[in-house]
C-alpha cells in the first residue's frame, strides 16, 4: 500500500509517559492488546510471547558508519508469537535521520492494530520498556543528530493473501490466479503433447511388429503352408496405412512439435538446436555477456536494500576497476552487445510477427506470469518491499509487456522490471524494414542542382567512406593494428565508467561525449572481434568464443536472461536478515544462481520456448519428423 510520505518527528531520549492511547483515535482493541503486551514485557518474569514479541523488535547493530542502518528484526518470530486474545504482527517502520540514507525498524505489534494506528503509537512514543523506547535514534555520535523523522510504516501480514489487495473489479488478488493459471497452461500442454507423441508411436511399433500368425502371412504362406500370391498394394490403400499410423491434421504436427521427443533435439548439441546458428564466434559473446549481467544483477540486487554494509562495498567496488563485473555503468554494456547479437539475423517479411509471437513472447509472458504468481505463493522476509511495488505494477501495466512497449512506460511502472529490453529489442526488429524501405528506395537522396552543388560533390561530405576504406585496407594488411585499436576502445570505456561516474555538479562536457559515444563505440568494437574472427584474423580469441561448449548454454541463453532474475529476487526477498559484502560470499551467491538458473532455463527452453519456433519451422520445411 503506497502511503503518502508524511513528516512527523521523534525527539530521541523522550521519557515522558505516553499520552493515553485513548485519545490518539486508535481501537479499542488495539489499545487492550498493546497494553497487555507492554505491561507484560515490563514485568520481572514476563510471559513466553511477549519475549518473543520483544526479540523480535529490531535492534541497533554495529557498523553504522559502513551502512549497516536497517534493523530488519525477526518476522518469522514475530508471527509465532501467539499472547492471550492476539498475535503477533510484523511491521517496518521507516525513518531518517540527518546525514543517514532512509532505514527501517522491524517491530512486533499485536495484530488488532493496522497500519495507521501504528504510526500514531510510534509518533507519540508508545513502544517502551521501562523508560527506554523499543524504536530508538542512533546515538547522536554517529549520525550528528539525534531527532528521528518518521515518515511511513508498513504491516506484513502472515497470510500473505492480505497484502494482495486492490479497490478495482480486476483485482490483484486474482492476478496470483491468472498467472498460475497461464504457467500450467503453457507447461500441460507439452506435457500432453509429449503423451500423445508417445502414444502414437506406440501404435506404429506394435503395428509394425508382427506376431506369430502375421509372420507367417506376412512371410507370404497361409495356415496351411501354401504360398500366397503376391498382392501389390495401391496408392489408395498404402495412403490409409499410413494415415491409421499417425494423423496428419494441423493439430497433430502442432502436438508433435511441443512433444518433448521433438524439443530436446539438439539442446545438449554442439550445433545449435535453432535454424540459422549463426557465426560459431557469436556463442562465445552471447554466453559471456549474459554471465557478465548474471553477475552485476547478483551484486546490483542485494545492494538496493539489504546490505549491513553497503558503503564498504561501494568504496570497493568504485574504487577499483577490477570489480568491473559488478559495477552497473561497465556490466550494462552488455546489453549493447545482444542489441549488435540481435541485429546479425536476416530481415524477412514475416520477421515482426515472428518476432512478436514465437521468439520471445511466449516465454515472456510465462516468466511474467510465473513472477506475478509467486506474490501469493512466498512467505516473504522483510527485504522484499523495494521489489513489491514494481510487481504490483503488472496489475495496471501488464499489457505493457503484451504489447512490448514497457519501456517507453515510467521506469518505476514496468511490469517485471528486468524485461525492458525485450520491448526495445522488438521496437529496433519492428523499425529496421522501415530504414531498409528508405534505403532501398534511395528516399535519402535529392535531385535538386542545390543538392548536387553543394553537397554531392564536395571532398569533405565524401572522405569519410575513403577514410573507412584506408582503414580497410589496414585492417585487411595489419589485423593486429586493428585488434589494438578495438581492445584500446574497450578498456578505454571500461576505464572512463570508473573516471566518469557519479551525476556532474554541472553541464559536462566528458559525461556528455561518454553517454552520447559509448553505446555505439562499444558496439563497433564487438563488432570487428565478431569479423576478424570470421574473416581468419581471431588466433586464440576466435578458438575461445567458438568453444563448442557455448552451443548448449547459447541454446538456452534467453531463458537464461529472463528466469535469473526471478531467483536472486526470491532470494533476497526470503531474507530476514541482512547480507554481508565480501567477495567470497558474493561469488557464492553468483554461482548458486548460475547453477538454479541453467538448470531451470534447460527446463523452460524444452517445454516453452522451442515449441513455438518450430512451429515456424513446421509451416515452412513440413512436419516436424521423429
Amino acid at each position: 500500500m503506497a502511503i503518502a510520505r508524511v513528516h512527523l518527528f521523534l525527539l530521541a531520549g523522550l521519557i515522558a509517559l505516553p499520552k493515553p492511547t485513548r485519545s490518539l483515535n486508535i481501537s479499542d482493541k488495539c489499545v487492550t492488546d498493546t497494553g497487555t503486551f507492554l505491561r507484560e514485557i515490563n514485568r520481572g518474569n514476563p510471559k513466553e510471547y511477549a519475549v518473543l514479541m520483544y526479540d523480535a523488535f529490531g535492534k541497533l547493530g554495529s557498523n553504522v558508519k559502513g551502512g549497516n542502518t536497517n534493523r530488519p528484526g525477526l518476522l518469522q518470530q514475530c508471527h509465532s508469537a501467539h499472547g492471550p486474545s492476539f498475535s503477533g504482527q510484523y511491521c517496518q517502520v521507516f525513518l531518517k535521520q540527518v546525514r543517514t540514507n532512509d532505514y527501517f525498524v522491524g517491530i512486533c505489534v499485536p495484530d488488532s492494530c493496522d497500519e495507521e494506528e501504528v504510526e500514531t503509537m510510534v509518533l507519540y512514543g508508545q513502544f517502551k520498556i521501562g523508560h527506554a523506547s523499543l524504536i530508538p535514534p542512533f546515538p547522536s555520535i554517529l549520525v550528528n543528530e539525534s531527532t528521528q523523522e518518521m515518515f511511513m510504516a508498513h504491516c506484513l501480514s502472515d497470510t500473505v493473501d492480505l497484502i494482495i489487495y486492490s479497490t478495482s473489479p480486476f483485482t490483484l488478488r486474482s492476478h496470483p490466479f491468472y498467472g498460475r493459471f497461464v504457467c500450467c497452461t503453457m507447461l500441460a500442454i507439452p506435457l500432453a503433447a509429449t503423451l500423445f507423441s508417445a502414444t502414437a508411436r506406440w501404435r506404429q511399433n506394435r503395428d509394425v511388429m508382427p506376431t506369430t500368425e502375421s509372420a507367417c502371412l506376412n512371410a507370404g504362406l497361409n495356415q496351411y503352408a501354401h504360398a500366397l500370391p503376391d498382392r501389390v498394394l495401391s496408392p489408395a490403400d498404402s495412403a490409409r496405412r499410413g494415415s491409421s499410423r499417425f494423423p496428419k491434421s494441423c493439430v497433430s504436427q502442432c502436438l508433435r512439435a511441443f512433444s518433448l521427443q521433438t524439443t530436446c533435439r539438439g539442446i545438449f548439441g554442439t550445433s545449435s538446436g535453432f535454424p540459422d546458428g549463426g557465426y560459431s564466434s557469436l556463442n562465445g559473446i552471447r554466453i559471456l555477456s549474459l554471465l557478465w549481467i548474471m553477475c552485476g544483477h547478483s551484486a546490483q540486487f542485494p545492494v538496493i536494500n539489504n546490505l549491513d554494509n553497503y558503503k564498504d562495498w561501494k568504496k570497493t567496488v568504485e574504487r577499483s576497476p577490477l570489480y568491473a563485473f559488478s559495477l552497473s555503468g561497465p556490466v550494462f554494456m552488455a546489453v549493447d552487445t545482444f542489441l549488435l547479437l540481435g541485429a546479425e539475423d536476416k530481415l524477412s517479411a514475416g520477421l515482426v510477427a515472428d518476432f512478436l509471437f514465437r521468439r520471445i513472447q511466449p516465454l515472456h509472458i510465462f516468466v511474467m506470469c510465473l513472477t506475478v504468481g509467486l506474490i501469493s505463493l512466498v512467505h516473504w522476509g522483510p527485504y522484499w518491499f523495494p521489489f513489491i511495488d514494481n510487481l504490483m505494477d503488472c496489475k495496471t501495466y501488464w499489457w505493457g509487456n503484451l504489447l512490448l512497449i514497457s519501456n517507453l512506460l515510467p521506469v518505476h511502472e514496468i511490469c517485471v522490471p528486468w524485461t525492458w529490453y525485450l520491448s526495445l529489442d522488438f521496437q529496433c526488429y519492428a523499425t529496421t524494414p522501415i530504414l531498409v524501405y528508405f534505403y532501398r528506395f534511395h528516399l535519402f537522396s535529392s535531385t535538386s542542382e542545390n543538392y548536387v552543388l553543394y553537397y554531392y560533390v564536395k571532398p569533405h561530405t565524401r572522405y569519410g567512406p575513403f577514410l573507412i576504406g584506408i582503414l580497410t585496407g589496414i585492417y585487411l594488411w595489419q589485423a593486429a593494428l586493428g585488434w589494438l585499436c578495438c581492445l584500446s576502445i574497450l578498456a578505454a570505456l571500461m576505464g572512463l565508467a570508473y573516471a566518469l561516474q557519479g551525476i556532474p555538479a554541472h553541464p559536462s562536457v566528458p559525461h556528455a561525449l561518454y553517454q552520447g559515444l559509448h553505446r555505439p563505440m562499444w558496439a563497433l568494437a564487438i563488432a570487428w572481434i565478431i569479423l576478424a574472427c570470421e574473416e581468419g584474423y581471431g588466433g586464440f580469441i576466435n578458438s575461445l568464443l567458438s568453444f563448442s561448449l557455448w552451443v548448449p548454454l547459447a541454446n538456452i541463453s534467453f531463458a537464461c536472461y529472463l528466469i535469473h532474475p526471478v531467483f536472486i529476487l526470491v532470494y533476497i526477498g526470503l531474507q530476514e536478515t541482512p547480507i554481508h559484502y565480501t567477495d567470497v560470499n558474493f561469488m557464492y551467491l553468483f554461482l548458486g544462481h548460475l547453477v538454479l538458473t541453467l538448470g531451470t532455463s534447460v527446463v523452460l527452453t524444452v517445454l516453452v520456448e522451442k515449441p513455438y519456433v518450430l512451429l515456424k519451422w513446421n509451416r515452412k520445411a513440413g512436419p516436424v519428423q521423429h
